[in-house]
This record gives C-alpha cells, structure tokens and sequence, in this order.
C-alpha cells in the first residue's frame, strides 16, 4: 500500500506534463474542454495540434489546425469535427472508448460525433506530420483518419475523391456549414457550386461551357485531386494549376472561402503571414448567391466587393446579404400600370423564362409584359454574332456589375414609383455574406458542490490509471521495436499491407494476371471488397528503408494516366505493390483480340503521351520510365490507359541532363531505344523512342518483338516494322497499307496520318531530333 502511494506521488508531476500536450490518446482517455489551453494532440514535427477550439460565446468544436506557438487562440483551422453542433464549455469531451470509438460528447450527456469505428487491438489516435488526424493498431491498419472527412481545407497529399468535398464556412467568424462546395459533380469534372437555403447553381468553371471549351474530361473513372507541397494541384479531370511560388516546399493549404472562391495560401514558417499563392477566381463577384436575390454585385478594386439591393427594394437581413433584398411594390398584369427601370452593365445569371436570339428592345418589352411573372428583362449585345438578345427574368438571381457585360437590366416598376438607381448607388454598403456571426451560444450550467469533488476525485483517479496504462503501453512497444530489425516508419500515405493479407487476398497467389523482369502480378480482393492487381517482386536485395523510398515516389505521383497505388508490403525478404485493377487489361492483350477501333487507339496514344510528358516535365525530377511497352499500359473500363510497372524507372536530375547513371540496359528488345546499345547518355529521349514503337505497333497491328535480326543476320534494336513503315511512306496512299488490317477502312484518315508521322519523329535514330513528350501531346491535340 505505502508503495502504491508512493509511486502515485512519484507519477502525479508527470501526469500534469502529460496533459499539457500528448502525441497520441489510447483507449480510455480522453481530451478535455475545459482544459482546451493544455489538452491537446501535437504532430511530432509540432507543426499541428488537435484540441478544442472556440467558436462562440461557451460553444467549442473539436478541431486541427496550425501549431503557432506564439498565439493564444489558433487561427489556422483546417479541420472540424462536429462544425454545425458545438458543444458545450463545461463538462465536454473527445473520448477514445475501449471498444475502439472516437466520440465527442457535450456536457457530459449528448454524444454529437462519433468516428463509428470499433476494435479489440489496442488502438491509438494520433496526428501524423501532414496534419492527418490517423486512428489505427499496432500492425497499421487505419481505422479512420481525418484525411477522409475534410470541411472546407485541403493540406497536401490529402486527395479530394469522388466521396468527399469542400464546404465553405457560413462567414469568417461562423465556421458552420456554408453555402460554396467545392467538388467532383455527377460528370465527374471538378467544380464550385452555390447550395443556398432556397436554390443552387453552378458557376466554375463557367457553366455554359461545355467540359471540353474548359479544359476538362469526364472521361475518367477514380475522381481525385491533390495538391502537393511543391504547389503543383492537378486533378483527373484534366485541371491542374501551380501556384505562383511552385517548386519549393512550404506550409500550404488549399482553402474553399466564405465568398465562394478556392484559394491556396503559402508560407514558409510560423514566423511569416499567410499570403494567396493561387486563386480559382480572379473577380470578386462572379461566385453565385454572394448577394441574395433581388441584389447584385460591385467589385471596386480599392474598396472591395458591395452588395446593392435592386431599386425599390430593401435588405432583409443587414447582418446577412445571402438572404437578399425584398420589394416594395407589388406589380399588376395589367400592362400599362408597369414601367422599366434602366440598369447598365448589370447582368444576373438564370432564371430566364424566355430568350430571343434576336431582338431589338421594343420586342423584349414587350414579351416581358405579356407575362405576369416577368420581374423584368435582359438585353445585351453578342461580340461573336453582332446581334442583341432578349431574355426576360422571373427572379433576379447571381447579379453582378461589369464594364465588360455589354448589356442592361431592365427592372419592371410600378408606373406611380419614385425609385432611382442612382440615388441607391449612395447607399451601397459594404456587408456580404461572410459577416453573418455565429448565433448558437450556450448557457452555463450550475454544477452541484458535491458533484465537483466527485468528479475532480474521479479525474484524478482515471489521470492515475492512464498514467499506469501509458507507461505499461510505453514498454511493451519499444520491446516490440526492438525486436524488429529493419522496421521503418513509412510516410507514403498510402496502406501497409501485411504478407498474410495479401496472400489470403490472391488466395495464395493462385490467379496470375501478368508477369515481367521486375516480378509478378496477381489478381486479388482486399478486405474492403475492392478488386486489386498485386505485383509480388522478385526476391528483395534492398532494404526496407531504400524499397519504401522507392514507393513513396511512386505514390506521390499523380495523372489520370497513371496506375492508382494502394498500397505495399515490406515484411522480411517479401516486397509488393498494390495497385487498383483495371478491368480492360493491357494493351497488348486488346491488341491481339482485335478489341480497339481507330478512335480508342488514338486516344490511348494521347493519353499515354499525356502522362509520360507528366512524368519527364511536371515532376520536380525527372522520371524515366524506361520499359514502355503494350504489356505495361493497362486500360480501364472506358478504355482509358494508365501506364504501369516502374520497376526500371529512374530519377534524373533536372539539372543534368546528359548524365547518366544507369549501371546495366533497361526495357524490353524491340521497344528499346538505340542509345542503351550504342552506349550513349540516356534521357527522357529513350521513353519518346519507345513510345513511336508502341504507336507504330497499334497503327500496325505488328509488333517490334518479331523479326529482330537485320540482312547481316545481327540483332536489330527496332527490329523491322519502323523500316518497313518509313519504306511505305515513300510511296502513294502509303497509309493504306500500314494500317492495321483490324480496322479495315473504318478510320479517320487525318489522324491516323497525324499518329504516324508522330511516331516515325519520335524513332529517330539520333535522339535530339525526337520530340519531346509535350511537343508529342500539342501534336495530337492539333487535328480537331
């Protein structure tokens, strides 16, 4: 007994040091609300915490954000966990429970979020470098990470999927639900969206352009956008961007606003402001429902944006434009009791209940008339086919003023009103929906004397007990590390695998789906149900640390082009790479079943230069891949490639372009470019040679790897199909007899022609004249 009391003194000094900030909660404790100054998770680069946050008078969320020591109160949120319900300043806590559930509960009594996950291993919360909130056991299995349930900011190396999305804060000092999402819509293209109290409407990319005049596709399946430290952004919709400071590793965070924009901010440490490095938008007023119906927008570049009710109308709200302005009239059908007010320059987009390509102003008066739910009409002038059009409004939505927008509002009145657009111009306010403040505060609760002393008895009681536990926990892992040798903690950010899991996923490595050099690639079924393509390499000679390098950089890569990594497993001599399946196959396996028409094999060619340009010019270092073949571009369900199998990529150094340090000759015969056998630098140029060799094969229908011998009966390094092809286009109707006999007559002429030419420059012999990848990519894209 004396020992216990003892050992209790002796640990009550550290268990105030614990509270003060911890790396990690286990079962059965738990962070507290009332001691938010202290309680709190810390990253163990200390450049984030989780803890509570204040967010009105006695209302608290459970939040991550910037770890800025010299401030009291964060400012740098970047995530909630219970953003529309805050919960109480007394009693409150985040609770890891011994079944495995994360749960914030309010004032003791209401449980407001949950994580719903559920476990018998010791599992433990934690907040890793990159800001993501990871709740996972021992062997690394994540149960839940916040990564999963972003709310209005994206970190980097957190991916925006199909399953989540961005929403703004209601104001900058509100930081519940707002009104501006930012997310993959039903066409799979990435964009922003107004969802207000009454309507929605999407304005970005601008929505009467079709995906294509935007510079996207919905041609893809896996929706995922990820920016990266560098400030490289891109999407599989095609988007992508780079912010002003891209190429250097700083604080980021990419941020969906309260004024409807996406905006990155940068800095470099916690000593420096944060400053925008990128927007969506760059007019403050193009956002939709910013200033509520009946009002529209006014972008002064040294005063900022307004907001302006219609004439004749007022402000519902004057602590929040969103809701608008209401009239004071009421109009009549009769027509000649309405008269139209002139508004210059102003336009408002939707709600249009009738448009007349052309019409003079006297003829879209007059329809307007005609209806008695016309508020009033449009007329504005088209640049491209120097004509006015008309069309007349049921409501006044997205209103905005522009010098650009040739056109008038025309707002129908009363005749008997005395209102004037000018004379409210002077009464133009400042206030917008970002200024609306929180409204939810909470009323202090009178806590029992009696019920104090229990509770601060049980708290120090279950301080004791967590003490005990943690310290237990504390040996018990660092022999378990200890006896791992060659354990390396790897910061992919995608899932380690065990060796049992994956064996019991290829149920034995029973179904093969493809082999090379590197190793073998089986189909399997993870544990999620998800159908996966597992590559179990060849006995490792590398160790762990140096294969899960080897990894990371695979997994950092991002294209729509590209093979999805999951995953890897490094246990003992036992090295493998999970990647998504796709169901399609290879291209070689298409190839020879005859599967593919012209457009599909054009449009494998674009892709597949799309993402090795990617891979030689967008990446902070240059990745060969070195092994492009048929085999290693893989075709999902619409047929779009994805290019596979880096087990002979190389990093090159930007900076040194002609040195090469490859030690032995990398790809495949016939696919090979001519500088691995006459022993000369090797570039990105070899990746461009056998690229032509691919193409000329699907425009073929022959493949490189028959006949390699030349008249002398030595080994040729491409073989006779690019010979054969540059002797037929010395003659007439050339294309005719190269083209693969599959297809018959059935292709467009012009860009299979295009398609040859490309690939017989990208086989030239001496490397410096072959084209660059992107050079490859505008070629393509050149034939409409």
């Amino acid at each position: 007994m004396g020992f216990s009391i003892s050992l209790f003194f002796l640990l009550l000094p550290l268990s105030f040091q614990f509270s003060s900030s911890l790396f990690s909660l286990i079962k059965g404790s738990s962070l507290s609300v009332e001691k938010q100054a202290h309680d709190f998770i810390l990253s163990p680069n200390k450049m984030f915490c989780a803890g509570f946050f204040q967010v009105g008078e006695n209302a608290f969320s459970f939040a991550i954000w910037f770890n800025e020591p010299d401030t009291h109160n964060p400012t740098t949120v970047v995530w909630m966990a219970s953003r529309d319900q805050p919960v109480n300043g007394k009693l409150s806590k985040l609770s890891l429970l011994n079944s495995g559930n994360i749960v914030l509960v309010d004032a003791g009594q209401i449980t407001t979020w949950s994580s719903n996950t559920a476990s018998h291993a010791p599992v433990k919360l934690h907040l890793q470098d990159d800001g993501n909130l990871v709740l996972d056991d021992p062997q690394g299995t994540i149960l839940w990470k916040s990564f999963d349930f972003p709310t209005d900011t994206l970190l980097p190396g957190q991916p925006l999927t199909r399953y989540t999305q961005l929403v703004s804060s209601r104001s900058e000092s509100n930081h519940s639900s707002g009104f501006y999402k930012f997310f993959f819509d039903d066409d799979n293209v990435l964009g922003l969206q107004y969802d207000g109290p009454d309507v929605s409407s999407s304005y970005w990319p601008q929505p009467w352009l079709i995906s294509w005049d935007a510079g996207r596709t919905n041609f893809n399946s896996s929706r995922i956008g990820v920016l990266n430290s560098l400030g490289l952004f891109s999407s599989t919709d095609n988007f992508s961007f780079v912010t002003s400071d891209y190429g250097t590793v700083l604080q980021r965070r990419l941020k969906v606003e309260c004024d409807g924009n996406v905006r990155v901010y940068s800095r470099n440490n916690v000593l420096q402001n944060w400053y925008v490095s990128w927007q969506a938008i760059s007019s403050g007023c193009v956002p939709h429902g910013i200033c509520g119906p009946n009002s529209f927008c006014v972008y002064v570049h040294a005063s900022g944006r307004k907001c302006l009710c219609l004439p004749g109308h007022r402000l519902k709200n004057h602590s929040d434009w969103s809701q608008g302005c209401e009239p004071l009239f009421q109009l009549t059908c009769h027509r000649n009791e309405s008269m139209f007010l002139e508004i210059p320059n102003v336009e408002f987009y939707g709600y249009d209940n009738h448009y007349v390509e052309i019409s003079n102003y006297s003829a879209c008066e007059s329809l307007c008339l005609q209806d008695c739910s016309c508020k009033g009409f449009q007329h504005s002038y088209s640049d491209d086919k120097r004509f006015y059009r008309c069309y007349t409004k049921t409501q006044f939505l997205n209103g905005r003023r522009s010098q650009v927008f040739q056109g008038t509002t025309y707002l129908r009145l009363p005749r008997s009103n005395s209102f004037s657009h000018k004379e409210h111009d002077r009464e133009s306010l400042n206030d917008h929906v970002c200024s609306v403040q929180l409204q939810r505060a909470y009323i202090k609760t009178q806590a029992n004397h009696y019920v104090k002393i229990f509770l601060w008895f049980s708290i120090t009681l279950g301080a004791f007990e967590v003490i005990c536990i943690v310290l237990i926990w504390c040996l018990v892992r660092t022999r378990q590390k200890s006896n791992r040798e060659g354990y390396h903690l790897a910061g992919t950010g995608f899932r380690k695998y065990s060796y049992s899991e994956l064996k019991k996923a290829t149920k034995g490595f029973s179904e093969e789906i493809g082999r090379g050099a590197g190793g073998v690639v089986y189909k399997g079924i993870l544990s999620d149900e998800r159908h996966a393509a597992i590559k179990r390499l060849n006995e490792a000679k590398q160790g762990e640390g140096e294969f899960l390098a080897e990894a990371s950089l695979i997994g950092r890569l991002n294209h729509m082009n590209l093979i999805e990594m999951w995953g890897y497993c490094a246990e003992g001599k036992h090295r493998l790479l999970v990647y998504e399946y796709m169901e399609k196959g290879s291209l070689a396996e298409n190839l020879s079943s005859n599967t593919l028409d012209w457009s599909k094999r054009f449009n494998i060619a674009l892709g597949t230069a799309r993402v090795l340009a990617y891979l030689h010019e967008e990446c902070l270092e240059w990745i060969l891949h070195c092994d492009i073949k048929p085999q290693n571009i893989l075709l999902d369900a619409n047929y779009q490639p994805k290019v596979a199998d880096f087990g002979l990529s190389k990093l090159q150094n930007r900076n040194n372009l002609n040195n090469s340090s490859f030690s032995m000759i990398r790809g495949t015969r016939g696919y090979m470019a001519p500088e691995w056998v006459l022993n000369l630098a090797i570039t990105s140029k070899v990746d461009v040679y056998s690229y032509g060799i691919v193409v000329l094969e699907m425009i073929t229908g022959k493949s490189p790897t028959t006949g390699v011998q030349n008249i002398d009966g030595e080994e040729s390094y491409n073989g006779r199909v690019v010979a054969w092809v540059r002797e037929k286009k010395s003659g007439r109707s050339w294309l005719q007899h190269i083209i693969d006999p599959a297809l018959q007559t059935n292709y467009n002429e012009s860009k299979m022609e295009l398609l040859a030419k490309v690939a017989l420059d990208c086989v030239e012999e001496d490397k410096d004249i072959r084209p660059t990848m992107s050079q490859v990519v505008e070629m393509l894209q050149s034939v409409p």
